[in-house]
C-alpha cells in the first residue's frame, strides 16, 4: 500500500523536476550564449549547458540553485535572523493563522444564520458569493490604506486580507455541513422537545465537522496566499512577500523562488497540521 502510494508522487515529482531543468535551459540559453560569445574561445552544448545551469542572476533557476539557497538560508543564520527564510514564514504564518481564526469565525456565524434563517439565505448567501468576485490584488491596498488611516497598521491588515479570502469556502462548507444531520435524527430530536440550540449542539455541528476540515484545508492555503498579498502592498520588512519584494528588486531570481518554495512547505506544513487535529476529533467521534 505504501509503495503503490509512493511510486505515483515520485514518478509525478521526477516529472516535474525535468520539465524545471527543461525550462530552465530554454529560457536561460539565450544570456548563456551570448556570454559564451562574448568570452571569444571555443564552446560546444555542454558548455552551454554549465553557463545555462549556473548564472547566478538566472530567468529561470534550476531545481538545485533553489535547493542551496534553501538550504543556505536556513542554516547560514539563526532562525531569528531577517536573513532566514524562517523567520520571514513565521512572520506570515502569523498573518495567515490569525485570518483564518477570524475567517473561521466569521464563516460559522454566517453558516449559521443561513442555515436558520430563510431570510438570510436569500438576503445574504448571494453577497457572499458575488464577494469573491472582486479581485484580491485590487482589494488588498485599498483595505491597508483604509486600516492605515484608522491607525491600525502592522498585522491587523494582512489579518483582514486573509480572512476576505479564507472565510467563504468555511461559510458553504459549514452550510453543507450543518444541514447534513439525518432529517430522521432532527425529527428525533423534535419528538424529545430538544431544542434548536440542543439540536445544534448534538447533532449539527458533529455532522458538520467533516465538511468544516475539508474547508480549512482550503483555507488554510488561501490565507498563506492572502498572508503574501498583504504584504506586497505595506512594504514591510518581514514576511515572505517581502522576501520576494526584495529579490524582485535586486533581480535575485533564485531567492524569489526559494521564498516561493518556503511558502509552499509553509502551505503543505499548515495543511498537515489541519488534518492531524481532523483525524484526532473525527477518530475520536468514530468517523472514518
Amino acid at each position: 500500500m505504501t509503495t503503490r502510494r509512493f511510486l505515483p508522487v515520485a514518478t509525478m515529482t521526477l516529472l516535474l523536476v525535468a520539465v524545471w531543468y527543461a525550462g530552465a535551459l530554454w529560457l536561460n540559453a539565450p544570456q548563456a550564449e551570448e556570454a559564451l560569445v562574448r568570452a571569444a574561445k571555443p564552446w560546444g552544448w555542454t558548455d552551454l549547458l554549465a553557463q545555462a545551469y549556473g548564472m547566478k542572476r538566472p530567468i529561470l533557476p534550476t531545481p538545485d540553485q533553489v535547493a542551496v539557497e534553501l538550504w543556505n538560508s536556513l542554516t547560514g543564520t539563526t532562525p531569528t535572523s531577517p536573513r532566514n527564510l524562517l523567520f520571514h514564514a513565521w512572520v506570515t504564518a502569523e498573518a495567515a493563522l490569525t485570518g483564518l481564526a477570524m475567517g473561521l469565525a466569521l464563516g460559522t456565524l454566517l453558516a449559521v444564520g443561513i442555515v436558520h434563517t430563510r431570510t438570510l439565505e436569500y438576503s445574504l448567501l448571494p453577497w457572499v458569493i458575488a464577494s469573491q468576485t472582486i479581485p484580491i490584488l485590487a482589494i488588498a491596498p485599498m483595505i491597508v490604506v483604509i486600516l492605515g488611516n484608522l491607525g491600525l497598521t502592522g498585522l491587523l491588515p494582512k489579518a483582514v486580507i486573509c480572512m476576505y479570502l479564507c472565510f467563504f469556502p468555511i461559510t458553504v462548507g459549514m452550510v453543507k455541513g450543518l444541514r447534513a444531520a439525518d432529517p430522521l435524527w432532527l425529527d428525533l430530536m423534535r419528538t424529545y422537545s430538544a431544542g434548536g440550540l440542543r439540536s445544534f449542539w448534538s447533532l449539527r455541528l458533529p455532522a458538520s465537522l467533516p465538511f468544516l476540515f475539508a474547508s480549512l484545508k482550503v483555507s488554510v492555503a488561501i490565507s498563506v496566499v492572502g498572508a503574501i498579498v498583504g504584504e506586497l502592498p505595506t512594504g514591510g520588512q518581514a514576511g515572505l512577500g517581502a522576501r520576494l519584494l526584495s529579490g524582485s528588486y535586486y533581480g535575485q531570481t533564485v531567492q524569489i523562488w526559494s521564498a516561493l518554495v518556503m511558502a509552499s512547505l509553509l502551505s503543505v506544513l499548515l495543511i498537515g497540521v489541519v488534518r492531524t487535529v481532523e483525524l484526532a476529533l473525527l477518530g475520536k467521534a468514530g468517523a472514518r
